[in-house]
């Protein structure tokens, strides 16, 4: 048995107190191939005219190579594996990479060096994964991070980036992270979803996608809410793929994970400050901006801060259709969050005021949740219907059945289901063509009946 196989048994377990134990002798080895490997290809590792097969070729023969001349007795599965180990870390992104190819992970969370966690089907595990030493760990990060022209030092241990495939990363260095550095990888998938991935994921039904798909194409404003790993930004993009190819889109994101498919897309990203702490530009910047390049449809990626009035302002003056994400557990406390929000703007706005630009600027909020058998469903779509003294009254035109209660896996039975009620911005789409038949909004077994007549 070779030793990186005894080794991976070890970590698997978990239950010795050499889990997650290293071999020194083989790290030590695959350190010295690394250094030596930088030392002969060097600049071919950055030539963008060589492509990634050409590249990866190249990188093994100097493997191959180098570990010819080490005197060290290794087995064959040994080597295998430290080919593998090494050219991960100067192609890819070390022990996580086969982590970040398997499309059926999610999320990857590294909390230090010798602890990897996946979420999987909307569960956590423990992976057997490893870095050497946090030195490794950060090089990584370091690559992520220099790859979009971002920094993560001493003096800004926090920093969000991206993959180049859209993945959202978050990384925490010393002296912030104890026991660190953390990283988090929020994985975009190659292929964005669609509204049909989301019917069969169960995250909302065919009926209420058709009344979601007639509200973005009948230019309602909406606010996506949710909790974190709700799937607000997955939403987000699946239903600005209903905007019309002829409408200009502005998309504003603090690092951009938006996959639109329409031609006329322009994607704005915030920028933070540099290292003499200036040249920030933030969401409220963009979102100032956007309204000066004459678009049809505003779609930013989160509200989370004083960018919310500029938001609701853009909304109220005829950029009808925008979109926006904001974190929370309901529709009502959408509307306290975004209250807050509109608050940190700096301005000193009686709460009448603000409550009367949200109930005039939104029309609808679709509220998603993550339940406790890991899915993420769409658990409300409410209507804002207006103000009755210093309330905005809502009214849900479809709600998540959980009295369905859970089938023998312990996965939900329920799914979301019309209330009944026909909303009033029904009469708006419909004066611009947008008809959806009464069987959208029937209690689900009208709708049977009704399907069955027909």
């Amino acid at each position: 048995m070779s030793l990186y196989r005894r080794l991976h048994e070890q970590q698997g377990n978990g239950s010795s107190p050499v889990a997650n134990r290293r071999d020194p002798v083989l790290d030590d080895l695959r350190q010295k191939i690394h250094h030596h490997l930088i030392d002969e290809l060097g600049p071919v590792l950055y030539d963008k005219r060589l492509t990634e097969d050409d590249l990866r070729r190249r990188v093994h023969e100097q493997l191959q190579n180098a570990l010819a001349q080490e005197r060290s007795p290794l087995s064959a599965a040994d080597k295998a594996q430290l080919i593998q180990d090494v050219s991960d870390d100067i192609l890819g992104y070390g022990p996580i990479d086969r982590l970040l190819r398997d499309e059926e992970i999610t999320e990857v969370m590294v909390n230090g060096p010798n602890m990897v966690f996946v979420e999987r089907g909307g569960k956590v595990e423990k992976t057997t994964a490893s870095f050497v030493d946090e030195t490794h760990l950060r090089r990584i990060i370091d690559k992520i991070v220099g790859q979009v022209g971002r920094r993560i030092d001493e003096a800004q241990p926090l920093c969000d980036a991206r993959l180049p495939d859209g993945s959202r990363v978050n990384a925490v260095i010393h002296p912030l992270a104890i026991g660190g550095p953390f990283l988090t990888i929020r994985k975009f998938s190659k292929d964005p979803y669609q509204i049909d991935d989301l019917i069969r994921f169960g995250t909302l039904n065919a009926a209420s996608a058709r009344f979601l798909q007639g509200m973005v194409v009948g230019k309602l404003n909406i606010i996506i809410s949710g909790g974190t790993g709700t799937g607000k930004t997955t939403a987000l993009n699946v239903m600005s793929s209903f905007i019309p190819p002829d409408e200009r889109i502005v998309t504003v994101e603090d690092a951009k994970e938006l996959q639109l498919n329409q031609e006329h897309v322009l994607a704005l990203e915030a920028r933070p400050p540099n290292i003499e702490g200036k040249g920030q530009i933030t969401i409220r910047d963009l979102v100032k901006n956007s309204l000066r390049m004459r678009p049809d449809r505003i779609v930013v990626g989160e509200c989370r801060s004083g960018e919310a009035l500029d938001m609701l302002q853009a909304m109220n003056t005829g950029h009808d259709g925008s979109l926006t994400t904001v974190h929370a557990n309901n529709p009502r406390d959408t509307l306290a969050r975004l209250e807050t929000l509109v608050l940190m703007a700096g301005f000193d706005l009686p709460v009448r005021a603000i409550r009367e630009q949200m109930a005039s600027a939104i029309d609808c909020i679709v509220q998603l949740t993550r339940l406790r058998d890991g899915t993420r469903r769409i658990t409300h779509i409410t209507e804002i219907q207006g103000m009755e003294g210093d309330v905005i009254t809502m009214q849900d035109i479809f709600l998540f059945d959980f009295g369905m209660g859970v089938d023998e896996h312990g996965r939900f039975r329920g799914h979301l289901k019309a209330t009944g009620v026909r909303p009033k911005f029904a009469e708006k789409l419909a004066d611009q063509g947008i008809r959806l038949g009464p069987e959208v909004f029937q209690p689900e077994q009208f709708a049977k009946r009704a399907a069955g007549a027909w």
